[in-house]
């Protein structure tokens, strides 16, 4: 019979299959040219990589085989400088090195009795992030697994402060909540709205792209009471867009309504001073989320989520439990009390490791750079004429046109391109055209690699 301790026991073998892993990890992090590759079909996966998991096992050194010649180059890498699809990730070598850490110290962050160290640090980044996005002193909150999960607790806080506005009033409850966002606003907003059975009405948006308080304005004024929150989104996922949030805060503040600004990919940009008035009145909202995944070079998942007064959020969230007692009767810090997950991987970590080592000013030199990149390349755009600009970017996305082409052609060209292993950029549309975008996030993507991606369309 096989021993029950074999797996956590220190022996000879355990230290060969750490020693195993923890080398692929630092080959993979310290790789200069960073593959691309692509996915395989299931039939040539388990062709490839066939009864990984038997009663006996096989073995750390042919899993980490496996995995390292079959499994990963099945997945595309989105560090990559060339992965220009949806929203990239470019994790800095200081972050993913940390994030070996995190799992290999068995941190369970959830609550401060349980994790101080740990919740220290990821609070010291949630008030840095406060501050550079003008929240006040005393705001706070916690790292979720992403901006789904992020807006979703937001939400939630928002209405039940909303109900507990109403009963204090001695008014009625709607018979249906709302939330009103932009028709462009991420489609999390609608998944968190079904989870929370609330109806969303979207709000037209300006020619630009953009929500602007008047139109908000009117939906308030005829919804009243039902709507419990407003979003405004601080950087668009397909375009970069950010809406006019002061305008936006206006209306919320006048009437007494939650802002909530979903800031997952653009929020960042406001690290770089000359992108900062783009936000203006991300100052007035009481939740924001940003995701370090995305614009803040940290890995897979992570999303700051951060309340005005997260007091509010505490009244929302906190779980009643006998055995959680002790951890809810303290008025310790405890993250799992201002979202909608009780267990909780430190994930904010990796990204205060790569802050205290690098400092900010690197991150904000790093940012502006994909700024001035997409600028850069949609000059060149507008000087080819196979090829138009959609929109002009304002953050890091760059959304245009092959003139001529249908769904189809992009759909052949993008697989071409992919298959050649020069980059990974997949058609979206807008307006029910077919167009194709950049969202450039890595330092490492180059102006030369973007133009040669452009000569490809010829």
């Amino acid at each position: 019979m096989t021993p029950p301790d074999r797996m956590h026991a220190i022996s000879p073998e355990t230290r060969a299959v750490v020693d195993d892993v923890l080398e692929y990890a630092r080959r993979r992090a310290l790789y200069e040219d960073i593959p691309l590759d692509k996915p395989l079909r299931p039939s040539d996966l388990a062709r490839l990589a066939p009864r990984t998991v038997t009663p006996e096992g096989i073995g750390a050194r042919r899993a980490i085989a496996l995995f390292e010649n079959v499994l990963a180059p099945a997945c595309i890498s989105t560090d990559h400088p060339g992965y220009l699809s949806f929203i990239p990730s470019a994790p800095s070598k200081a972050a993913l090195a940390f994030d070996v850490v995190v799992s290999a110290s068995a941190v369970y962050a959830g609550s401060w009795m349980e994790g101080a160290g740990a919740v220290f640090a990821e609070n010291e980044v949630l008030h840095w992030l406060a501050r550079e996005f003008g929240l006040p002193e005393g705001a706070g909150g916690v790292f979720v697994q992403g901006g789904t999960i992020g807006n979703l607790s937001a939400l939630v806080t928002a209405r039940d402060a909303a109900r507990r506005r109403l009963r204090a009033a001695d008014r009625p409850m709607p018979a249906r909540w709302l939330v009103v966002c932009s028709a462009e606003a991420h489609s999390s907003i609608a998944s968190a709205a079904a989870v929370m059975d609330v109806d969303v009405l979207p709000v037209p948006v300006d020619d630009a792209g953009r929500l602007h308080g008047d139109a908000v304005a009117r939906a308030l004024d005829e919804h009243g009471d039902a709507v419990f929150a407003v979003v405004a989104t601080g950087g668009t996922t397909n375009f970069g867009i950010v809406d006019d949030i002061a305008s936006i805060a206006d209306v919320t503040a006048a009437r007494g309504v939650w802002l909530h600004v979903d800031g997952a990919y653009g929020l960042a940009a406001m690290l770089v001073p000359e992108a900062r008035g783009a936000f203006a009145g991300v100052e007035h909202a009481d939740s924001v989320i940003v995701d370090p995944h995305k614009w803040l070079f940290a890995p897979f998942d992570a999303c700051a989520l951060i309340y005005r007064n997260p007091s509010l959020a505490l009244a929302a969230h906190t779980q009643k439990a006998e055995y959680l007692d002790t951890l809810t009767d303290t008025p310790d810090w405890n993250p799992s009390d201002l979202g909608i997950q009780l267990t909780r991987r430190a994930r904010g970590l990796p990204l205060w490791f790569s802050l205290a080592t690098h400092g900010t000013e690197h991150y904000r030199a790093a940012i502006a750079y994909g700024i001035d990149l997409a600028a850069r390349i949609a000059d060149d755009i507008r000087a080819r004429d196979e090829v138009s600009l959609v929109r002009d970017p304002q953050l890091s996305v760059v959304v245009f046109r092959r003139h001529g082409w249908t769904m189809a052609d992009y759909k052949a060209w993008s697989d071409r391109l992919l298959d050649d292993q020069r980059a990974f950029v997949v058609p979206s549309s807008h307006a029910g055209e077919p167009v194709l975008r950049f969202a450039i996030i890595s330092p490492l993507t180059t102006y030369e690699l973007l133009v040669d991606v452009l000569d490809s369309l010829r």
